[in-house]
C-alpha cells in the first residue's frame, strides 16, 4: 500500500468514530485502530475555557487541510501569531475554522513594540483570521517582567473592552523569570504560553505550577524540543522510529499544571501521532526513550535557562540565535529562522564568533555555543 493510500485509509477510520460518538466529560472519540482516542479538555486557568489538553500551534503549518482535519476530529484550540508566515498564517487558520468559529479557541500574538502597533496588529490580525474577536490575544516572546510595558498592556485592555479579545495573556520562553512579573500584574493576564519540555530545568516546572496556582492559565509551546530534525536538518530516523517525539508530547501531557499545549502539526502523520499522546500513558520506556534523545540532541539544543543572557562580549543575544537555528534544523523552516535573524541589529549579524581568540560563555547543559552560533550565522548572515 503506498504512502498515500496508506493514509487515506487512516484517516477514514479516524472520521467515522468521530463523527458518531461522543461524552459527556471528553467530548468527541477518535478512532486510531486499538485503542480508542478520547480527546480530554482541562480548564485554562480563571477563564472559563476547556481546551483538548493537545491543541494544534499552527507556526508553520502551510497545509489548511491539516487544520480542517484536526477539528474534525475535535481539537478545539488553535494557535497563530500575526508575525508566523508573514502574515499569512493567520489568513490559512482563518479560512480553515471559518465555518466553525464559535466553537472554537483561537489565539494570535504581536510582537508590537508600541501602543498604537499594538492595536493596528490586532486589527489586522481580526481582518486575516475573518473574525470579530479572538479568544486569547498574547504579548509575543516577553522575556523580564520590565518588558511588559504599560502601553502594551493597556492596549490589550482597549482590545478586551472593545471585545476584540476576550482573554489577555503573554509568551515567553524563559517563565521563570517572567512570572514574578506576570504576578505583580495580576490580575490582567488571564493566560501565559510558555515554553516547556523534557529538557529543561527543575524550575520550569516549577514556574508552571506557580503560574496554575495564581490562577493563570498555562500553555506550553516548543514541546517536542526542536523537533524532529534538531541538528540535522532533516527528520532524524531514528529518533523518529524510537517515538522520541510522541514520548516528548505524552510527557507534557502527564504534568496537571499544564492545561493544555500547542506542538507543531504539518501533516496528517504528524496530527495522528499527537492524538496518540491523549491514549497512552507516559512510561518508564518513554523515559528512556527521552534520555537518549537528550543525549543526542544536547549539545545542539539551548534550553533558555539564561545562563550566557548578556554574557556575549559582541552583545550577540545567544539563546535567541539558537532559538533561530533550532526553527532551521529541527522544524525545516529556513526562511523563518532567517527572517528572525536578520530581525537583529546590523552590528549583531555582522559579528563573527570566528574573529574572537575565546569565548567566555559556557553552557551549563553542554550546547556547543560557540560552533552553534558560528553555524547560525553561516547559514542566515
Amino acid at each position: 500500500m503506498s504512502g498515500t493510500s496508506r493514509r487515506d485509509f487512516l484517516m477514514a477510520g479516524l472520521a467515522l468514530p468521530a463523527a458518531l460518538e461522543s461524552t459527556a466529560n471528553f467530548g468527541p472519540l477518535v478512532q486510531q485502530s486499538k485503542p480508542s482516542i478520547k480527546l480530554t479538555y482541562r480548564n485554562l486557568g480563571k477563564t472559563g475555557l476547556k481546551p483538548t489538553s493537545v491543541a494544534f500551534g499552527c507556526m508553520i503549518t502551510s497545509d489548511q487541510s491539516v487544520v480542517e482535519r484536526a477539528a474534525d476530529l475535535g481539537i478545539n484550540y488553535f494557535d497563530t501569531a500575526r508575525v508566523y508566515g508573514g502574515g499569512n498564517n493567520e489568513r490559512m487558520v482563518g479560512a480553515a475554522l471559518k465555518s466553525r468559529r464559535k466553537d472554537l479557541i483561537i489565539s494570535t500574538k504581536t510582537m508590537a513594540r508600541t501602543k498604537e502597533e499594538a492595536l493596528a496588529h490586532i486589527d489586522t490580525s481580526l481582518k486575516e483570521l475573518g473574525t470579530d474577536y479572538v479568544d486569547i490575544w498574547h504579548l509575543h516572546m516577553k522575556g523580564k517582567p520590565e518588558e511588559l510595558a504599560d502601553g502594551l498592556l493597556e492596549a490589550q485592555q482597549i482590545a478586551k473592552k472593545a471585545g476584540k479579545a476576550r482573554f489577555l495573556g503573554v509568551s515567553t520562553h524563559t517563565l521563570p523569570q517572567l512570572l514574578p512579573g506576570l504576578i505583580q500584574k495580576a490580575p490582567h493576564f488571564d493566560v501565559v504560553c510558555a515554553m516547556y519540555n523534557f529538557t529543561m530545568s527543575p524550575d520550569v516546572s516549577e514556574a508552571m505550577e506557580g503560574a496554575a496556582k495564581a490562577g493563570i492559565g498555562t500553555i506550553a509551546m516548543k514541546v517536542m524540543a526542536g523537533g524532529a530534525g534538531m541538528g540535522r536538518g532533516k527528520p532524524n530516523p531514528i529518533m523518529q522510529r524510537e517515538g522520541a517525539l510522541l514520548a516528548a508530547l505524552k510527557w507534557v501531557v502527564k504534568n496537571p499544571n499544564v492545561n493544555t499545549c500547542i506542538p507543531s502539526m504539518t501533516d496528517m502523520d504528524q496530527l495522528d501521532e499527537n492524538l496518540r499522546a491523549l491514549s497512552e500513558p507516559f512510561t518508564g520506556a518513554d523515559d528512556k526513550i527521552l534520555a537518549a534523545h537528550l543525549e543526542n540532541i544536547g549539545p545542539l539544543y539551548c534550553r533558555t535557562c539564561g545562563s550566557c543572557a548578556g554574557k556575549c562580549p559582541q552583545g550577540i543575544p545567544v539563546a535567541d540565535v539558537l532559538r533561530y537555528l533550532s526553527y532551521s534544523e529541527g522544524y525545516g523552516e529556513f526562511q523563518l529562522a532567517r527572517e528572525n535573524y536578520l530581525s537583529l541589529p546590523r552590528e549583531i549579524r555582522s559579528v563573527r564568533c570566528a574573529d574572537c581568540s575565546g569565548c567566555p560563555i559556557k553552557c551549563p547543559n553542554g550546547v556547543h555555543v560557540v560552533q552553534r552560533l558560528s553555524k547560525a550565522q553561516e547559514l542566515f548572515a
